[in-house]
Protein backbone atom coordinates (compact mmCIF):
# COMPACT_ATOMS: atom_id res chain seq x y z
CA UNK A 1 0.00 0.00 0.00
CA UNK A 2 1.38 3.37 -0.86
CA UNK A 3 2.32 5.80 2.34
CA UNK A 4 -1.06 8.48 0.31
CA UNK A 5 -3.20 5.69 0.60
CA UNK A 6 -1.90 5.25 4.52
CA UNK A 7 -2.40 8.62 5.52
CA UNK A 8 -5.68 8.50 3.50
CA UNK A 9 -7.13 5.64 5.33
CA UNK A 10 -5.96 6.79 8.72
CA UNK A 11 -7.89 10.11 8.36
CA UNK A 12 -10.87 8.13 7.57
CA UNK A 13 -10.73 6.08 9.95
CA UNK A 14 -9.88 9.29 12.73
CA UNK A 15 -12.92 11.25 11.56
CA UNK A 16 -15.37 8.47 11.71
CA UNK A 17 -14.15 7.65 14.73
CA UNK A 18 -14.35 11.42 15.94
CA UNK A 19 -18.39 11.06 14.29
CA UNK A 20 -19.48 8.64 17.56
CA UNK A 21 -17.56 10.81 20.05
CA UNK A 22 -19.53 13.36 22.44
CA UNK A 23 -18.04 16.51 22.41
CA UNK A 24 -17.92 16.89 26.14
CA UNK A 25 -17.23 20.09 29.00
CA UNK A 26 -17.01 18.79 32.28
CA UNK A 27 -17.54 21.21 34.73
CA UNK A 28 -18.17 21.44 38.64
CA UNK A 29 -22.04 22.03 40.49
CA UNK A 30 -22.19 25.82 40.96
CA UNK A 31 -21.76 26.69 44.30
CA UNK A 32 -24.62 29.25 43.81
CA UNK A 33 -26.92 26.06 43.22
CA UNK A 34 -26.82 25.02 46.70
CA UNK A 35 -28.98 26.73 49.75
CA UNK A 36 -27.46 27.48 53.19
CA UNK A 37 -29.12 24.26 54.33
CA UNK A 38 -27.81 22.19 51.81
CA UNK A 39 -23.98 23.59 52.68
CA UNK A 40 -24.76 23.21 56.59
CA UNK A 41 -25.82 19.37 55.65
CA UNK A 42 -22.99 18.48 52.93
CA UNK A 43 -20.84 19.35 55.37
CA UNK A 44 -21.71 17.13 58.15
CA UNK A 45 -22.40 14.33 56.21
CA UNK A 46 -20.34 11.49 57.23
CA UNK A 47 -19.78 9.60 54.22
CA UNK A 48 -15.93 10.13 52.43
CA UNK A 49 -16.03 12.24 49.77
CA UNK A 50 -14.31 10.69 46.99
CA UNK A 51 -13.63 11.92 43.34
CA UNK A 52 -16.32 10.92 40.71
CA UNK A 53 -13.83 9.28 37.80
CA UNK A 54 -13.73 12.12 35.05
CA UNK A 55 -15.85 9.86 32.67
CA UNK A 56 -19.12 10.24 35.22
CA UNK A 57 -18.69 13.57 36.52
CA UNK A 58 -20.96 16.31 35.33
CA UNK A 59 -20.81 17.31 31.58
CA UNK A 60 -22.12 19.19 28.72
CA UNK A 61 -21.94 16.73 25.73
CA UNK A 62 -23.39 16.63 22.33
CA UNK A 63 -26.94 14.69 22.60
CA UNK A 64 -28.15 13.00 19.06
CA UNK A 65 -31.23 11.37 20.32
CA UNK A 66 -34.49 13.33 19.48
CA UNK A 67 -36.09 13.91 22.92
CA UNK A 68 -37.84 17.25 23.61
CA UNK A 69 -35.75 20.02 25.95
CA UNK A 70 -36.67 19.77 29.24
CA UNK A 71 -36.83 15.75 29.11
CA UNK A 72 -34.40 13.51 31.47
CA UNK A 73 -33.29 9.72 29.80
CA UNK A 74 -31.62 7.19 31.72
CA UNK A 75 -29.22 5.31 30.34
CA UNK A 76 -28.45 2.59 33.12
CA UNK A 77 -26.23 0.31 30.35
CA UNK A 78 -23.73 3.00 30.66
CA UNK A 79 -24.38 4.87 33.67
CA UNK A 80 -25.48 7.63 33.20
CA UNK A 81 -28.52 10.56 32.95
CA UNK A 82 -29.16 13.07 30.05
CA UNK A 83 -31.25 16.35 31.01
CA UNK A 84 -32.00 17.30 27.55
CA UNK A 85 -30.83 20.97 26.47
CA UNK A 86 -31.90 22.96 24.05
CA UNK A 87 -29.79 23.07 20.53
CA UNK A 88 -28.73 19.33 19.95
CA UNK A 89 -26.88 19.62 23.95
CA UNK A 90 -27.30 17.80 27.15
CA UNK A 91 -26.36 17.93 30.65
CA UNK A 92 -24.69 14.62 31.26
CA UNK A 93 -24.27 12.70 35.02
CA UNK A 94 -22.68 10.15 36.10
CA UNK A 95 -25.30 7.47 38.07
CA UNK A 96 -25.51 4.30 40.30
CA UNK A 97 -28.32 2.01 38.80
CA UNK A 98 -30.11 -0.84 39.88
CA UNK A 99 -28.96 -4.30 39.59
CA UNK A 100 -30.89 -5.53 36.67
CA UNK A 101 -33.59 -7.87 38.53
CA UNK A 102 -34.65 -4.67 40.47
CA UNK A 103 -34.46 -1.91 38.16
CA UNK A 104 -37.13 0.30 35.95
CA UNK A 105 -37.10 0.59 32.37
CA UNK A 106 -40.18 2.50 30.45
CA UNK A 107 -41.67 5.85 30.42
CA UNK A 108 -42.67 8.02 33.43
CA UNK A 109 -43.20 11.51 34.67
CA UNK A 110 -42.03 13.67 37.84
CA UNK A 111 -44.98 13.21 40.07
CA UNK A 112 -43.39 14.48 43.32
CA UNK A 113 -40.15 16.38 44.35
CA UNK A 114 -38.70 16.65 47.83
CA UNK A 115 -35.86 18.05 49.39
CA UNK A 116 -33.79 16.10 52.13
CA UNK A 117 -36.29 13.50 51.73
CA UNK A 118 -36.91 11.00 54.55
CA UNK A 119 -36.52 7.60 53.44
CA UNK A 120 -39.38 4.87 54.32
CA UNK A 121 -38.08 1.24 52.60
CA UNK A 122 -40.79 -0.66 50.93
CA UNK A 123 -41.58 -4.01 52.45
CA UNK A 124 -39.64 -5.38 49.41
CA UNK A 125 -36.34 -3.99 50.80
CA UNK A 126 -37.32 -4.81 54.22
CA UNK A 127 -36.99 -8.40 53.24
CA UNK A 128 -34.14 -8.55 51.47
CA UNK A 129 -32.02 -6.43 54.01
CA UNK A 130 -33.19 -7.50 57.60
CA UNK A 131 -32.88 -4.89 60.81
CA UNK A 132 -33.73 -1.59 58.64
CA UNK A 133 -35.75 0.98 60.30
CA UNK A 134 -39.20 1.62 59.40
CA UNK A 135 -37.64 5.38 58.15
CA UNK A 136 -35.30 7.62 57.92
CA UNK A 137 -35.77 11.39 58.46
CA UNK A 138 -34.01 13.57 55.84
CA UNK A 139 -30.46 14.53 56.43
CA UNK A 140 -26.65 14.05 55.06
CA UNK A 141 -26.53 10.53 55.78
CA UNK A 142 -29.99 9.53 54.15
CA UNK A 143 -29.55 6.72 51.40
CA UNK A 144 -31.99 9.40 49.65
CA UNK A 145 -29.48 11.65 49.76
CA UNK A 146 -30.29 15.58 48.86
CA UNK A 147 -32.99 15.82 46.89
CA UNK A 148 -35.89 13.31 45.28
CA UNK A 149 -37.82 13.24 41.90
CA UNK A 150 -40.35 10.49 42.74
CA UNK A 151 -41.54 7.99 39.25
CA UNK A 152 -45.03 7.85 38.46
CA UNK A 153 -47.14 6.38 35.85
CA UNK A 154 -50.08 7.99 35.22
CA UNK A 155 -51.15 8.57 39.14
CA UNK A 156 -49.68 5.47 40.07
CA UNK A 157 -46.34 6.30 42.47
CA UNK A 158 -44.05 3.42 40.32
CA UNK A 159 -42.01 3.36 43.79
CA UNK A 160 -38.36 4.07 42.00
CA UNK A 161 -37.01 7.39 42.24
CA UNK A 162 -34.06 9.53 41.09
CA UNK A 163 -31.91 10.52 44.12
CA UNK A 164 -28.88 11.60 45.68
CA UNK A 165 -26.71 9.15 47.85
CA UNK A 166 -24.21 8.75 50.76
CA UNK A 167 -22.52 6.64 48.58
CA UNK A 168 -20.79 8.60 46.00
CA UNK A 169 -18.00 5.64 45.48
CA UNK A 170 -20.75 3.61 43.69
CA UNK A 171 -21.85 6.19 40.68
CA UNK A 172 -20.91 3.89 37.65
CA UNK A 173 -22.13 0.86 39.31
CA UNK A 174 -24.95 -1.48 39.46
CA UNK A 175 -25.97 -1.89 42.87
CA UNK A 176 -29.30 -0.47 43.98
CA UNK A 177 -32.58 -1.33 44.81
CA UNK A 178 -33.70 -0.13 41.81
CA UNK A 179 -33.63 3.67 42.05
CA UNK A 180 -31.57 6.10 40.55
CA UNK A 181 -28.65 7.53 42.63
CA UNK A 182 -26.75 11.00 41.42
CA UNK A 183 -24.13 12.78 43.85
CA UNK A 184 -25.67 14.98 46.24
CA UNK A 185 -24.57 18.10 43.93
CA UNK A 186 -25.33 16.70 41.04
CA UNK A 187 -28.80 15.75 42.05
CA UNK A 188 -29.33 19.65 43.53
CA UNK A 189 -28.42 20.53 40.01
CA UNK A 190 -30.68 18.31 38.11
CA UNK A 191 -33.41 19.38 40.80
CA UNK A 192 -32.81 22.67 40.15
CA UNK A 193 -33.83 22.15 36.42
CA UNK A 194 -36.35 19.77 36.85
CA UNK A 195 -40.25 20.38 37.56
CA UNK A 196 -43.20 18.51 38.20
CA UNK A 197 -44.78 16.49 35.11
CA UNK A 198 -41.27 16.54 33.03
CA UNK A 199 -40.71 13.25 31.26
CA UNK A 200 -38.23 10.56 32.74
CA UNK A 201 -37.44 7.77 29.60
CA UNK A 202 -35.36 4.96 31.16
CA UNK A 203 -34.07 3.00 28.09
CA UNK A 204 -34.70 -0.69 28.77
CA UNK A 205 -31.71 -2.81 30.00
CA UNK A 206 -28.78 -3.83 26.46
CA UNK A 207 -30.89 -0.50 25.05
CA UNK A 208 -28.16 2.01 25.84
CA UNK A 209 -27.62 4.54 23.91
CA UNK A 210 -24.47 6.98 24.92
CA UNK A 211 -21.78 7.36 21.73
CA UNK A 212 -19.18 6.89 24.71
CA UNK A 213 -18.84 4.06 26.54
CA UNK A 214 -17.45 5.42 29.93
CA UNK A 215 -15.73 1.81 31.11
CA UNK A 216 -13.73 1.79 27.72
CA UNK A 217 -13.06 5.39 28.97
CA UNK A 218 -11.46 4.12 32.46
CA UNK A 219 -9.47 1.93 31.07
CA UNK A 220 -5.50 3.38 31.05
CA UNK A 221 -3.30 2.94 27.97
CA UNK A 222 -1.97 -0.25 28.30
CA UNK A 223 1.72 1.30 25.86
CA UNK A 224 4.22 3.50 27.34
CA UNK A 225 3.11 7.52 27.98
CA UNK A 226 3.83 9.66 24.86
CA UNK A 227 6.14 11.88 25.36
Amino acid sequence: MSPFICKVSILIAGALLAGCMQTTTYEKPPEASLKPRDKELLAKARYDKVTVPEPFRRAIVTYHRKEQPGSIVVDSDNHYLYYVLDGGKAIRYGITVGEEALAFSGIARVGSMQEWPKWTPTSDIHKRIEGLPQSVPGGPDNPLGARALYLYQGNRDTLFRIHGTNQPEYIGESISSGCIRLTNEDVIDLYNRARLNTVVVVLDPKQGDSPLNPKLALQRPSGPHPN
